[in-house]
């Protein structure tokens, strides 16, 4: 996998964990305040989006993660 993919799957499974977490009716609740780091991951990928930074992704890369796969394929 590569640095993106990567990211996006990092991101989508602190979003689900965060709302488990986070919503009242969930069996895991913990509390309300877990729903805001729902909102910290969200606006990182919405700035991420405008400008290209992302610090998961510049710390996947010093673990040695490829940033691409060498394939043409989409």
């Amino acid at each position: 996998m590569t640095v993106q993919r990567y990211v996006f799957v990092i991101a989508g499974f602190f979003i689900m964990c965060s709302l488990a977490l986070g919503v009242e009716s969930s069996p895991i609740f913990v509390s309300s305040w877990a729903l805001a780091f729902t909102a910290f991951v969200g606006l990182n990928l919405f700035q991420y989006g405008f400008t290209g930074f992302c610090p998961m992704a510049i710390i996947l890369k010093k673990l040695g993660v490829p940033e691409s796969n060498g394939t043409c394929a989409a």
